[in-house]
């Protein structure tokens, strides 16, 4: 058993490698997901966008039109005057709060886009991890097995394939045919 020792301990360090290998490519393909879904979010930021000036579209209308009544109803007419400079003041702060809206949304959208970059760049990080890892494990198997008694005879031994040339000798010729 102790000469199959360091075959052992190499064949081990070889599955290890893998499997750190292996890691690397799953802690990837998380970060890979994680990335997909903040651009997923981001879609749903724009959606999101959409909806909130919908509302402040209808509630801007429902305002202008009680402004409208109010004014009339005070006997202002309307389109003059104060009714012309209040409607023009509203209208101004209207489209300043749709620019705010889209505005925090783009915000919302760029900071999901570079959270999906960062996703993506932690996953290559995690897949260059596992590789260095898988390389650490395998050249610490491969000294230790090379320090082993086996490896030391196996490497001596492989020194003889090495040499610049083989030495052949003369082939005898002098062989009785039995025909």
């Amino acid at each position: 058993m102790a000469p199959a020792v360091p075959y052992i301990t190499l064949g081990m360090s070889v599955v290890q490698a893998k499997q750190q290998n292996a890691i690397g490519k799953y802690n990837q393909s998380i970060q890979n997901r994680n990335a997909q879904i903040a651009e997923q979010e981001a879609g749903l930021i724009d959606k999101q966008t959409e909806f909130k000036l919908g509302q402040f579209a209808k509630d801007y209308d429902r305002f202008v039109g009680k402004t409208e009544v109010s004014t009339a109803k005070a006997g202002v007419t309307q389109g003059t005057g104060t009714s012309l400079r209040i409607a023009m003041k509203n209208a101004e702060e209207a489209e300043i709060q749709r620019n705010v809206i889209s505005y925090e949304g783009d915000v919302a959208k760029a900071r999901k886009f570079e959270e999906a970059n960062f996703y993506r760049i932690q996953g290559d990080v995690a897949r260059q991890t596992g590789r260095m890892t898988a390389m650490g494990t395998l050249f610490k198997g491969i000294s230790t097995f090379a320090g082993s008694s086996a490896g030391t005879s196996l490497l001596n031994t492989a020194q003889d394939l090495f040499k610049p040339k083989p030495t052949y000798t003369e082939i005898n010729t002098n062989v009785i045919s039995p025909f």
